[in-house]
């Protein structure tokens, strides 16, 4: 299959993923960001209007990664976009959503923890001894990894993606892409939801003792209890109602629900529940 998308079509992406925060929000992050990001190419591997309403609809949705990793995942997308059919398009969000996470780490710990501290120090101790090496150093070789890194993060994404597509038309790649895609999102959502979402209960039940039929002889602890039977219960369960909730609304009233659960916190908070 001959490419849709040129040189200058991927030029492009490359500097629509650098404005993607421009429209951040609390509803979808970078959602929309990276929808505008990748407009121009849907416009051009969608010449059909409502094939292209799908395509940007599909990618207003959740997201949020690593600046780095904003250019692979817009690379690979497009390429996705690209090179599979009809009935393989919902494989796109999930394969996202499965590399967004690691991909931030992977940015986070190499470029912000690493890179940057590396670089910004040798600057510093330039720019300490009065001379101006020190802030044009640290500006060119940030640059050199965020700027000149992020392009070739877009060619190589969107070439290889095309490339491993297309070489893999006959194998149901784009299925098994899908299911592995869903279980890495699977595991990062999970992994968010104990270690981010930190909700218990010191609620007590008291029962008769056995020796005197005294109550209040022994006291079970509510939230230990509940960890037995499985830890971050709690967690689990009011992330799923939150979830059920947007579903039914189709994503809507975002800021009522927020406020609806702060309000519900506070009362439960009043009461002892929380």
């Amino acid at each position: 299959m001959e490419q849709k998308l040129t040189k200058r079509d991927l030029w492009t992406l490359f500097m629509r993923v650098n404005t993607m925060r421009i429209t951040l929000n609390y509803e979808t992050l970078q959602g929309v960001g990276f929808m505008r990001a990748v407009a121009p190419a849907l416009e051009k591997i969608y010449p059909d209007k409502e094939d292209l309403r799908e395509a940007m609809l599909r990618h207003t949705v959740f997201y949020n990664s690593h600046v780095n990793g904003d250019a692979a995942i817009a690379g690979l997308t497009v390429a996705m976009e690209e090179s599979t059919g009809p009935n393989e398009k919902e494989g796109i969000n999930p394969l996202k959503t499965g590399l967004m996470g690691p991909l931030a780490g992977l940015g986070d710990s190499l470029v912000k923890f690493t890179w940057v501290p590396i670089v910004g120090s040798i600057g510093a101790s330039f720019a300490l001894s009065g001379s101006i090496v020190g802030p044009i150093f640290m500006f060119i070789m940030y640059n050199i990894v965020n700027m000149v890194g992020r392009y070739y993060a877009v060619v190589y994404g969107y070439k290889k993606g095309i490339e491993f597509l297309n070489g893999n038309q006959n194998s149901n790649i784009i299925q098994r892409i899908s299911t592995m895609a869903n279980v890495v999102g699977l595991m990062v959502v999970g992994s968010l939801i104990a270690s981010v979402i930190k909700i218990s209960t010191p609620l007590e039940i008291s029962v008769n003792s056995n020796v005197t039929g005294e109550v209040g002889g022994n006291v079970i602890a509510v939230q230990e209890m509940l960890d037995k039977i499985m830890p971050s219960f709690l967690s689990l369960f009011v992330t799923f109602i939150v979830y059920r909730i947007l579903k039914k609304n189709q994503g809507k009233h975002v800021a009522w629900l927020i406020l609806a659960i702060m309000i519900l916190t506070i009362i439960l908070k009043y009461f002892g529940i929380l």
